[in-house]
């Protein structure tokens, strides 16, 4: 993670809020703040294009993802005071703007599960719909951070109080009658079964909630939407479907995503199908977007080390080592990773095994380092201070 590269998209997220506000009011009736899927520096933050993919309110609630993670990244508590009004104000908005439904659960709405759509009973074709699992998933992640990071900088906690109460009452994600993760409220069929878009698996990546240690069941249900969705898809899409087999731990087919990412690409009109590079490593989308490539560095830091840690100074940091490895990636290093809770790791492995690990911390904790059979070992790091793997005699602890 480049987290001084986070600053322009900051100040961007920032600099919507006074026009989100309006739009929220006009469009909403309600407080906070609002962005949609298309925004620019001029502060657009009104509903877009086809309402497919332009009328979700799920713009919001994913910027602040970013603001979440850079504190569980960097521990920068300067930079979350000064982000908290953005925070507080996605969440307002959020609270203000759910629906409760019949089954009393609450629900976005008007949504959609970007950019997929769904047959009707008499056969047609729609997209707008009450509730997709995206924006759940989101708005879990937000909450829960939001609740975390509002307990640690003593602001708006009646605010926080409301989203505690309203969090449990968010639709869960669920698994649908082809196993695989229910991309609606309802069991709807998709008009596009093969869709580039996977939006109800954000919950596996870039969000947390589903996990193949802690909720095995959805995790297979992860990998069969996968099954199903089958390997095609754009540049940026492929990217994320890397980074989703390797969260489910699945080495061999997060590489086959990379090897489909990286195939030659001498085509100039657009696709959509396809993905590949040009000759001078651009992601063809085609035309260009600069996603596919972001995003396959980040899918492939993502096969080497994974990270969690819920933000809270007093929670473990977990550190998975070689999470992901491919078979044939045989010998390797990688230096310069970077782990929530604020620590750079290197790696190194050869034969296929890991063969030495150093990880420093950049600020007191707990680490657990879980290693890629499986064992786990636990220390308290100072700031500065290292844990250093003995390939010979693995410490049990440090201190």
């Amino acid at each position: 993670m480049l987290a001084e590269l986070e600053t322009p998209l900051f100040d961007l997220i920032d600099s919507l809020v006074e026009s989100g506000e309006r739009t929220a009011a006009a469009y909403y009736g309600a407080g906070g703040w609002v962005v949609h899927v298309i925004t620019n520096p001029w502060g657009f933050t009104s509903p877009g294009e086809h309402a497919s993919w332009g009328a979700t309110t799920s713009g919001s609630p994913w910027l602040c993802t970013h603001l979440i993670e850079h504190w569980r990244f960097t521990r920068d508590r300067a930079q979350l005071e000064r982000r908290w009004p953005a925070l507080a104000g996605a969440v307002r908005f959020a609270l203000d703007s759910l629906v409760e439904d019949a089954d009393s659960v609450l629900v976005t709405m008007p949504s959609n599960s970007p950019e997929n759509g769904f047959r009707l009973p008499n056969g047609g074709e729609a997209q707008v719909c009450a509730g997709p699992t995206i924006d759940c998933q989101m708005l879990r992640e937000l909450f829960t951070g939001v609740i975390t990071i509002g307990a640690i900088l003593e602001r708006d906690q009646a605010l926080c109080r409301e989203a505690a109460r309203a969090l449990p009452r968010l639709p869960a994600t669920r698994v649908g009658p082809e196993s695989a993760i229910a991309e609606w409220r309802h069991d709807l069929p998709s008009t596009d079964p093969h869709h580039r878009h996977v939006s109800h698996l954000w919950g596996l990546h870039p969000g947390h909630e589903i996990d193949p240690r802690t909720t095995p069941a959805l995790a297979t249900a992860a990998r069969r939407t996968l099954e199903l969705r089958g390997d095609d898809g754009t540049g940026w899409s492929l990217a994320w479907k890397t980074a989703f087999w390797a969260r489910l731990g699945d080495g061999a087919m997060a590489a086959r995503q990379v090897a489909r990412l990286l195939w030659p690409c001498h085509e100039t009109r657009v696709l959509l199908e396809g993905g590949g590079f040009y000759g001078n490593l651009l992601c063809a989308h085609p035309p260009f977007q600069i996603d596919g490539n972001f995003g396959l560095t980040a899918a492939m830091a993502e096969m080497l080390m994974q990270s969690t840690w819920d933000g809270d100074p007093a929670s473990p940091v977990e550190v998975r080592l070689l999470p992901a490895l491919p078979p044939h990636w045989r010998d390797g290093t990688a230096r310069g990773l970077s782990t929530r809770g604020g620590a750079t790791v290197e790696l190194r492995w050869s034969q296929g095994a890991l063969a030495a690990s150093t990880v420093t911390a950049q600020h007191r904790g707990t680490w657990r380092i879980r290693l890629p059979d499986g064992t786990i070992q636990v220390c308290v790091l100072a700031a500065g201070q290292r844990w250093d793997m003995d390939p010979v005699h693995p410490p049990v602890g440090t201190s």
